[in-house]
């Protein structure tokens, strides 16, 4: 076992006992992390940094149901989309769109990238950005998927959507991106 696991064990313990400079080395190791996961979703610095806050205090207070199954961090980062999510719902009138009721047929398309786009001049940010310009649905879509790492049946959980409309929801997000990245 690493050091640093070892250490994060022992802090997490600490934390369960309510010691205040174990909180505060993991709210310093986790920080910048936890913030740039409310930022993507929130987009705006403040709320983001306000949604952290929040996130830690609400991880700290549940820590005795930390039981070790994920790593802390991931634990932490499922508080933390979960409050942002909550957030941004309940201060930008966030609606999923149900698109399992529409009747058309969605293709399967799996890649983002057409032979349309540079990629030896695309940047990251700029991908960042083109994702920060779709639709509330299809950024939060992409950003679970893509930046976050859940995979489909995470998101319908975290979303509260089925499985059918993340499906056609994420394949829709990934052709408006791709639209947009083509016009870079």
């Amino acid at each position: 076992m690493s050091q640093n696991n070892q250490n994060i064990e022992e802090l997490i313990a600490l934390c369960k006992n309510n010691n205040q400079k174990a909180q505060f080395e993991i709210y310093n190791r986790y920080c910048k992390a936890m913030y740039n996961v409310a930022y993507r979703i929130v987009k705006d610095e403040h709320f983001a940094q306000d949604v952290m806050q929040e996130g830690f205090l609400k991880a700290f207070t549940k820590i005795n149901d930390y039981k070790q199954e994920v790593a802390f961090g991931a634990w932490l980062k499922k508080i933390i989309i979960n409050y942002s999510i909550d957030f941004y719902k309940k201060n930008n009138a966030f609606q999923v769109e149900d698109l399992s009721k529409q009747l058309y047929k969605v293709e399967e398309n799996d890649g983002i990238i057409s032979e349309n786009i540079d990629l030896d001049n695309l940047k990251v940010k700029q991908v960042l950005d083109a994702i920060l310009q779709l639709k509330d649905n299809y950024r939060m879509v992409l950003t679970l998927f893509y930046i976050e790492g859940y995979d489909q049946e995470e998101i319908c959980e975290i979303l509260n959507i089925t499985y059918a409309n993340c499906r056609t929801t994420l394949s829709r997000a990934k052709d408006s991106l791709r639209r947009k990245l083509e016009e870079i």
